[in-house]
């Protein structure tokens, strides 16, 4: 396989080396008036010169451990938009969170640019990462464009985000109740230094975060006016979801790859891994597939003991199926939506999450939704550094994609039709996707 860079902490997992604490930011010169955070234990602001990740590195006010992999290294992003930022947390009893030297969980951030242009963007963290995740891939793109933004660490992180909670399911419920609790806040915030509400408020997120926007846009659509969600994690009760298809790869693909063995192929394939993806499946194998299937299986279902391949979701104890049902998806959206995802995502295959999701959106009938398949596209952005003549990165279509969610949402300008976006076979692939090239 090829050597492919450091990735352990890549999308929906966050691996054990995401980080020891890392110290207290960079002192900065005092905020007046200082915004204070509703439900907020502790919070601590700072007058930045530039809040992006070109200013905040350098200022401690981000943690790049904590976003590490998740685009390529050819990303041009924006810089120098001064403004204040809030890092805080609120009430919890877990403590996986180490960033700030806080060993506390449901810490979060909220940015707050100069030159405001009335909208607020709010996030929650990718995979089991922390509140600083997005902020290469959505925050500095946000704030450049005059948004506030704010984001979760969804109430806890790492690799043992498990043992929050006392019930199977817990813990994401969690994640759901942080961001609804993030955003009231934050939506308060905005008032207050600006003078006057935020005119709009998307969500916005990748992999777990994309599953959050769903969420949100299912059950408290008045808190936003649109919704962003990149490769969504898919939760149902019945299936498909991370229990119903991964068992079935980490069964086939030992064999597969000791003898190529066709029947075991074709096992992976019948699992919902796309033809043409096989040049990825060694690291997915290495990194993902059985972490993934453990820890969230130990959020579900802690009780079983047996092997991870061997287990078998459809017969396991009803109670299992009511955990995973805590958070569960419905298609039931109330505001408009964009979901975009790879046809290559080995993690999340495409087959089993979103094209299915996008099913259960139709099936209610909704206007409001797009649905863009990403030729190409993996899960992993970081991956494209690796596979530039194979692959190409989601992140410019999510741009791409907010763009149009603007335009739909202000100026009732509708996004070009669902379809798949074929891979461009020139121009900057990095930096950019037309959404019109849809065929």
């Amino acid at each position: 396989m090829p050597k492919v860079r450091s990735l352990l902490t890549a999308t929906l997992l966050t691996g054990a080396a995401l980080g020891a604490a890392v110290p207290a930011p960079a002192q900065a010169r005092d905020c007046a008036p200082r915004a204070a955070v509703p439900g907020a234990q502790k919070q601590v602001a700072a007058c930045l010169s530039d809040l992006t990740t070109a200013g905040t590195v350098a200022s401690g006010h981000t943690v790049p451990a904590d976003w590490a992999g998740l685009q390529s290294t050819a990303t041009k992003n924006p810089a120098h938009v001064p403004g204040v930022q809030i890092d805080g947390y609120f009430p919890d009893t877990s403590t996986t969170n180490a960033d700030n030297g806080w060993n506390h969980d449901a810490q979060f951030v909220i940015r707050l640019p100069e030159h405001w242009t009335g909208g607020l963007v709010v996030a929650g963290s990718p995979g089991n990462r922390r509140q600083y995740a997005n902020d290469f891939t959505i925050s500095d793109w946000a704030l450049a464009k005059g948004y506030a933004y704010a984001a979760t660490d969804k109430g806890n992180t790492g690799t043992e985000f498990y043992t929050d909670g006392r019930r199977p399911g817990d813990a994401m419920v969690e994640w759901n109740d942080r961001l609804t609790q993030l955003t009231r806040a934050a939506k308060k915030v905005v008032a207050r230094h600006y003078g006057h509400s935020p005119r709009r408020t998307y969500a916005a997120g990748i992999s777990n975060g994309g599953y959050l926007v769903r969420w949100q846009l299912e059950n408290h659509p008045e808190l936003y006016d649109g919704g962003i969600d990149a490769e969504g994690t898919l939760w149902r009760a019945d299936g498909p979801n991370l229990f119903t298809y991964l068992p079935s790869i980490l069964r086939a693909y030992p064999s597969y790859a000791a003898t190529g063995d066709p029947s075991a192929h074709k096992a992976l394939l019948d699992a919902g891994l796309a033809p043409g993806s096989e040049f990825l499946w060694p690291f997915h194998n290495q990194v993902y597939w059985n972490l993934t299937q453990t820890i969230y299986r130990k959020e579900f279902d802690p009780s079983y003991t047996g092997d991870e391949s061997a287990y078998n979701y459809a017969a396991r104890p009803r109670s299992v199926h009511k955990a995973v049902a805590r958070v569960a998806l419905t298609g039931r959206i109330h505001k408009p939506l964009i979901t975009l995802q790879g046809t290559y995502d080995s993690l999340l295959p495409i087959s089993t999450d979103s094209d299915v999701y996008s099913r259960m959106v139709r099936a209610r009938g909704s206007a409001l939704y797009r649905y863009y398949r990403v030729e190409a596209a993996n899960h992993v952005d970081g991956l494209y550094d690796t596979y530039p003549d194979r692959l190409r990165p989601l992140l410019p279509c999510m741009r791409s994609a907010f763009t149009a969610l603007e335009s739909w949402t202000t100026h009732h300008q509708p996004p070009p039709a669902s379809a798949t976006l074929p891979r461009p076979t020139t121009g900057d692939l990095v930096n950019t996707c037309s959404l019109e090239t849809a065929s």
